[in-house]
């Protein structure tokens, strides 16, 4: 039987793409029309993004925690966040979950490594491209990163904060978000990380400079792959 999968969400587009990434790819292994049993539950966007811009990675986690007793109290068996950014309070939720958790850099950082990537550039928010989130979990797959300058960096989370969680994908951002990878496959990037679960909505792998790895769709096949017996939690 099945695990129950509980989603721990943050922003509504990059949640619902793995909600939907992890229903549709598991008839392949589960048979016609079927999934694991999933739950979701989120506090506001607009609740985290208060402690993540005074740098409250406690409030942040207070939030994630709040919402991961929630799923634990109707029955799931563990947890992911599809959500980049809020991993950087990931150490003080996990001491405190009544679940178990998947880690989202690590599902990339595993893909990657399979992939034989040496160097990703990271794109994502500005909170997340500066921080700790991905660096820190590459090491363990020994892999390096690198990340847009400033003025890209800036202009790059305007773009998610105004548009792609809004459900706005305008032509001029794809663009814009080749342009960027481009900058980092000139310096020695062999991949990007698609480091904001809603840019996978935007970026095209088919025209992009660099191999995308989708941290929205890899961490959703995790989920399915721990639901189904796979892959340990942690």
């Amino acid at each position: 039987m099945a695990k129950h999968v509980g989603i721990v969400a943050c922003s509504a587009e990059g949640a619902a793409l793995c909600y939907r990434t992890l229903c549709a790819e598991a008839p392949a292994l589960m048979g016609e029309h079927m999934h694991p049993e999933v739950s979701m539950h989120t506090h506001p966007l607009g609740e985290y993004m208060a402690h993540i811009r005074s740098g409250n990675w406690e409030g942040v986690a207070d939030l994630m925690l709040s919402s991961v007793r929630k799923l634990a109290d109707i029955g799931a068996d563990f947890a992911v966040c599809p959500d980049n950014t809020i991993h950087q309070a990931f150490g003080l939720v996990v001491e405190k979950s009544p679940l178990p958790w998947l880690h989202i850099a690590e599902a990339v950082g595993q893909e990657a490594r399979e992939r034989g990537f040496r160097k990703l550039g990271i794109t994502g928010t500005k909170y997340l491209m500066t921080g700790p989130v991905y660096p820190e979990n590459l090491r363990k797959f020994g892999i390096s990163c690198e990340i847009p300058d400033e003025s890209d960096r800036e202009k790059i989370d305007t773009i998610i904060f105004k548009e792609l969680v809004n459900g706005s994908f305008p032509e001029a951002s794809r663009l814009y978000f080749n342009e960027v990878i481009g900058k980092l496959k000139g310096r020695g990037c062999d991949a990007v990380v698609l480091g904001c679960t809603e840019i996978p909505l935007i970026v095209d792998p088919t025209d992009c400079p660099l191999p995308t790895l989708d941290s929205t769709r890899l961490l959703a096949r995790a989920a399915l792959k721990e639901a189904l017996g796979f892959s340990p939690t942690r």
